[in-house]
């Protein structure tokens, strides 16, 4: 059983990861959805970008700070899309974590990792925020600072595609996505 901090998308905290959340709980994890924003979701990505430009980069950051406060230094990082950004941006100031989990989007700088951390990446192929090239770099990078990196790669979906409530959802690609988180949250 792990804790397990769950950071939303651009789009705010959405159904979609709440039912994550769901899913690790009943797989035994205890798992925080920090609201980042303090405030209702957006319904498209523009107003989840105008949301994120009305609070600021600073606020959402403090706020991943604060939520992280009296969980364990072990705790499993994991995000949407801006919050695998989020992840990532923790990562340097949790070095003790557990895992990080990244799902439709990179996060985590190389020189903030330990050797042996386990990263786990499941990201649409192509991805309209992560190009190619950058993905394969940031790869590089990661592996080369020592993390214990696997990344999925999901061809022919939307950058959100484990959303079901957006139209970018890919059935069976999300059905794909959480066995194998499952399975990395109890191998961490």
């Amino acid at each position: 059983m792990r804790h397990v901090v769950l950071f939303h998308s651009v789009y705010g905290l959405r159904p979609a990861v709440r039912a994550a959340a769901d899913r690790m709980r009943a797989a035994g994890h205890r798992v925080t959805t920090p609201d980042l924003y303090g405030a209702t979701a957006a319904d498209t990505v523009e107003e989840g970008f105008a949301l994120l430009d009305k609070i600021g980069q600073d606020v959402v950051l403090d706020r991943a700070r604060a939520a992280l406060g009296d969980l364990p230094p072990e705790t499993v990082l994991a995000g949407f899309s801006m919050g695998a950004g989020v992840a990532g941006a923790m990562l340097a100031e949790r070095p003790h974590c557990a895992g990080l989990l990244l799902l439709h989007g990179t996060g985590g700088a190389p020189d903030a990792v330990r050797a042996g951390l386990p990263v786990q990446l499941h990201l649409a192929d192509p991805d309209p925020y992560d190009a190619p090239d950058e993905v394969d770099e940031w790869e590089q990078a990661m592996t080369g600072a020592g993390a214990d990196l696997t990344v999925f790669r999901y061809p022919a979906v939307g950058h959100l595609f484990t959303d079901p409530d957006l139209a970018e959802y890919a059935p069976d690609a999300a059905a794909a996505v959480w066995p194998r988180v499952l399975a990395f949250l109890t191998a961490c």
